[in-house]
């Protein structure tokens, strides 16, 4: 056995950590995952895992607890977030670079066996990434993009043209549902027209992600007493900074797209509608005389 320094030290016990953490959460995502060759895959990347574990404690005679926090975090992010984007963010995670593994080739044995085990882990997970979800992140980005300036705008428009918590919250349901099943519609017909086998598919991830966007941006008026349309408003565009803080990341990171570019983008446009809106909803009110 080679004596560690304190600098292989460290990285194989950085190896270490991420090896065991890697055995539970694949182990769990082959609990889970969809068709029984991913599951065997997942597997075998799990056991894979736990030896290379085994060969770095021959090395450094430490056992390395699972960080059990990040393990549950990953989880609960598999579930919710989907098995792709999952995956992205373990591989992400790996500290360990390639500089750091052909240091190691050469003083220790097992080093190149392992980092070539690991290159293959990659390959196979990223040929194992086809969720369905993701077929449809176009359809996904037109319903939520479009709901995010048309409701952003309409709400903002009628804060202080209505200055009615309930009275903004009904217009903007009213007109965000009807706008759902409008957008829903278009984007079927618009597939149709396309020849796409997948069209009601397309219409109904379109619609979920207007009308959720929809209940969101309609909540703070919901919830805040009536004379409170300020505050509601300023709640409402912190929700869309975090809708598209929120979608933006995980498109970013379960199709490995910048998000800095996108994120300021899209804000920028819907911040600057509601702006645009909220001046037109005080001139509507001062020059028509409307007092609700």
């Amino acid at each position: 056995m080679n004596e560690l320094n304190e600098k292989d030290r460290k990285v194989l016990l950085k190896m270490q950590q991420d090896e065991i953490d890697g055995y539970y959460i694949y182990h769990d995502l082959a609990k889970h995952a969809k068709g029984e060759e991913n599951k065997k895959i997942l597997r075998q990347i799990a056991n894979d895992e736990k030896i290379h574990y085994q060969n770095w404690y021959k090395y450094t005679g430490v056992e390395v607890r699972p960080r059990r926090f990040r393990i549950f975090i990953l989880k609960m992010m598999a579930r919710i977030m989907g098995f792709t984007f999952t995956l992205k963010k373990v591989e992400s995670g790996e500290e360990i670079s390639a500089e750091q593994y052909s240091h190691l080739v050469g003083k220790y044995p097992e080093s190149e066996k392992i980092m070539r085990e690991e290159e293959r882990h990659e390959q196979e997970l990223m040929n194992m990434l086809d969720e369905e979800r993701l077929q449809y992140v176009g359809s996904m980005v037109l319903g939520l993009n479009d709901a995010l300036v048309e409701l952003t705008g309409t709400i903002a428009g009628l804060t202080f043209a209505l200055q009615s918590t309930k009275l903004i919250a009904l217009s903007g349901l009213i007109t965000g549902i009807s706008a759902t099943l409008s957008m829903a519609s278009s984007e079927y017909l618009s597939a149709r027209s396309n020849g796409e086998e997948n069209a009601l598919k397309s219409s109904i991830y379109t619609g979920i992600a207007y009308l959720i966007t929809v209940i969101f941006l309609t909540l703070p008026y919901l919830l805040l007493p009536d004379h409170a349309f300020a505050w509601a408003l300023g709640i409402m565009l912190i929700i869309v900074i975090l809708i598209i803080l929120f979608f933006n990341y995980y498109i970013s990171v379960a199709k490995s797209l910048p998000f800095k570019k996108r994120f300021f983008e899209m804000a920028g446009i819907s911040l600057s509608v509601a702006v645009i809106s909220f001046i037109i909803g005080l001139l509507v009110k001062k020059f028509l005389g409307v007092d609700v």
